[in-house]
């Protein structure tokens, strides 16, 4: 029993990990609530934009947070920067393009983001106009897909304390399009997928080999 001793410490702390990782991943709370519905948007409500924008912003979020059905959401951001770093009331001063003041914003977040299990999944400058649409100027600039475990998650971090210093900073350099996704089909990188199965073939092959050998 002895000489198995380590695999068995080791299986028990992968075990612990992977169980950890899946609680921080996907936490088990149920829909939002009225009064969690409205404590937020309290907050998100008084973030450094222009009155006429976050009283947009949080008609939209109520109906959308109204909604919940307490699982994970997938924002497709469609991003348009402006000419130059616009001004309004409350904005700060930021010396650089829309990008860079983009990119502060995103380095800001990053751990706040990840704190609240939010991370993204893909993101990447457009290659050409809307082939489409008959709007090919809304093509964008950079589109990205980010998760959140659950739609509380979003207003979480939006009414985060750390967020409002940073918000500013993304809304003097762009508009945004955002749409929430349900997570109806989710496909991983194949690549992940095939390479995965293979190590599991591999390790269970080994495990049988030497279970016989041992015997």
């Amino acid at each position: 029993m002895k000489k198995y001793r380590f695999e068995a410490v080791l299986a028990a702390v992968l075990v612990l990990v992977c169980l950890g990782f899946s609680a921080w991943h996907s936490p088990r709370e149920g829909k939002l609530t009225q009064p969690e519905i409205d404590h937020y948007l309290s907050i998100i409500e008084k973030l450094p934009m222009p009155q006429e924008e976050i009283q947009a912003i949080t008609s939209r979020l109520r109906a959308w947070a109204e909604a919940d059905d307490g699982k994970p959401v997938y924002m497709v951001n469609l991003i348009h920067f402006f000419p130059e770093l616009r001004k309004y009331p409350g904005a700060p001063e930021f010396k650089g393009a829309p990008q860079e003041s983009n990119a502060h914003y995103e380095m800001g977040i990053t751990r706040l983001w990840l704190s609240h299990a939010a991370y993204p999944m893909l993101a990447g400058s457009t290659q050409y106009k809307n082939l489409i649409n008959f709007q090919p100027e809304r093509a964008g600039e950079r589109a990205a897909v980010a998760r959140y475990p659950n739609r509380r998650t979003f207003l979480e971090l939006n009414a985060d304390p750390s967020y409002a210093p940073m918000e500013p900073y993304k809304f003097i350099a762009l508009e945004i399009d955002l749409v929430p996704v349900s997570s109806d089909v989710v496909i991983p990188d194949l690549r992940w997928v095939v390479g995965g199965g293979f190590v599991v073939i591999f390790l269970l092959v080994g495990w049988v080999r030497a279970a016989r050998l041992s015997t």
